[in-house]
């Protein structure tokens, strides 16, 4: 990517705002960013905030820009790539972060295939502590994948997965937050319910999530070997899990990636 690269975001949502804040504070170069969006409050918002230049409209955004993200609900993808088709070429880069919209349908709603990647990053990116998936559209070209790739790191790891994979990375990665905060919600509740103060209760909590999930990315050691150095025999911990597996705990988890995977299908088939 040129440092000159101009970067367009359609669309100023919560994980358009986690990109743009990674991009703005890369200290090897400042880019030059736009957005539009139909909601002035979020645009004034990344002005303000993040030095971001708000657009006219969609296909002034495309006409000024060289990389463009499209940070849309999928459910208006159409409507919007109608608007930006007479703008597009083969000179532009998109990236779409819409999730369930696979390339050959954003593909086929353009004059001429893009060079086009599809990502699916996840909101802890509001924290540089994001994970991305790329893959690549038909028409895609050699160096558009660093270039995205590039891009997603400002805000976290970034991994190449192919496109039939897509969606379960959003059942897993795009969705797993939400599991993840219902976890720290209920494991602090659950000391609440023992006797300790709610305030203490959250932050033993969330330290706990950050220190496990820590400890198997420095170690490298699979959660069932960690596990199992902590379950000592007739101890607490191991009847804690004895509590988890007899309430289909894990089962509980696969089913909530599975629910969420078969919802991103639905979206690409809508």
């Amino acid at each position: 990517m040129s440092s000159a690269s101009k970067i367009g975001f359609i669309g100023a949502g919560n994980m358009a705002e986690a990109i743009i804040k990674g991009l703005a504070g890369n200290d090897k170069a400042k880019p030059d960013i736009s957005a539009y969006d139909p909601n002035e409050e979020r645009l004034h918002l990344l002005e303000q905030n993040y030095g971001v230049r708000a657009a006219a409209s969609n296909s002034d955004l495309v006409k000024s820009c060289d990389i463009i993200f499209l940070a849309v609900k999928p459910q208006i993808f159409g409507k919007v790539l109608k608007e930006i088709n007479t703008e597009f070429s083969a000179a532009k880069l998109l990236l779409s972060i819409m999730a369930g919209i696979s390339t050959a349908r954003i593909e086929e709603q353009l004059s001429e295939p893009p060079r086009l990647i599809r990502a699916m990053p996840n909101t802890p990116a509001l924290v540089g502590q994001g994970a991305t998936a790329l893959c690549a559209g038909s028409a895609a070209q050699k160096g558009d994948m660093d270039t995205a790739g590039s891009l997603f790191s400002a805000i976290g790891p970034v991994f190449e997965v192919s496109e039939a994979q897509m969606d379960a990375v959003t059942g897993l990665s795009g969705s797993g937050p939400a599991y993840v905060f219902s976890f720290i919600e209920a494991l602090a509740d659950g000391g609440v319910l023992n006797g300790l103060p709610r305030e203490t209760a959250l932050e033993l909590a969330i330290q706990t999530v950050i220190g496990a999930a820590t400890l198997v990315k420095n170690t490298g050691e699979h959660p069932a070997m960690l596990r199992d150095k902590v379950c000592s025999p007739g101890g607490t911990t191991i009847a804690g899990v004895k509590a988890l597996e007899a309430n289909s705990f894990r089962n509980a988890i696969m089913e909530a990636v599975t629910s969420a995977t078969r919802r991103s299908r639905e979206l690409g088939n809508n």
